[in-house]
């Protein structure tokens, strides 16, 4: 049995997140944003497969449930799919899960975005299930990416965003 190896080796980790500009889907409003939009606070991307799936739901109503909680902490969250920012609202609109998000709900129907930062699955035309914690300065110091049968801890995410402040400030001290 052949091994294929895919990997290529790509490490994200320190580096700069690119300029891009998205279509958002926020406060029953469709808009776009640059994710220069965001530097001086930190960044929450996580993408997800698709609107109207089965575990989506569930890790997005979690984030939306503890969005000030991230809010505290000058963190913004922008949830990412490849679907249009019209899928989006048709998906707040009729989810209840889904119609408490206050956070952008970013569009990346050419998968442009999860290309760049290696989450597209180019068979399926989707994103996996990743998480970027980007600094105030658009450096990406924290990743998780699962398979999408996997779901993510929203209680996690949280903690690894207060250990990137806490060693963004007191680094000499970690």
């Amino acid at each position: 049995m052949e091994i294929k190896n895919n990997l290529q080796g790509v490490n994200l980790i320190n580096s700069h997140l690119p300029e891009m500009e998205l279509e958002v889907y926020q406060a029953e409003k469709i808009k776009k944003i640059k994710l220069s939009d965001y530097h001086g606070q930190w960044l929450i991307l996580f993408f997800y497969p698709a609107d109207f799936t089965f575990v989506c739901p569930t890790e997005l109503k979690e984030l939306a449930e503890s969005y000030e909680k991230f809010r505290e902490l000058k963190a913004e969250i922008v949830s990412v799919s490849t679907d249009t920012v019209f899928a989006h609202k048709a998906w707040h609109d009729s989810s209840p899960a889904i119609g408490g998000i206050n956070f952008p709900m970013a569009a990346d129907p050419t998968g442009k975005l999860a290309k760049v930062l290696a989450v597209y699955l180019e068979d399926e035309g989707l994103a996996l299930r990743g998480t970027f914690i980007v600094n105030p300065n658009g450096f990406i110091k924290a990743i998780e990416i699962n398979d999408n049968s996997i779901g993510r801890s929203v209680q996690e995410l949280l903690r690894k965003l207060q250990a990137a402040i806490f060693v963004d400030q007191h680094g000499d001290q970690v």
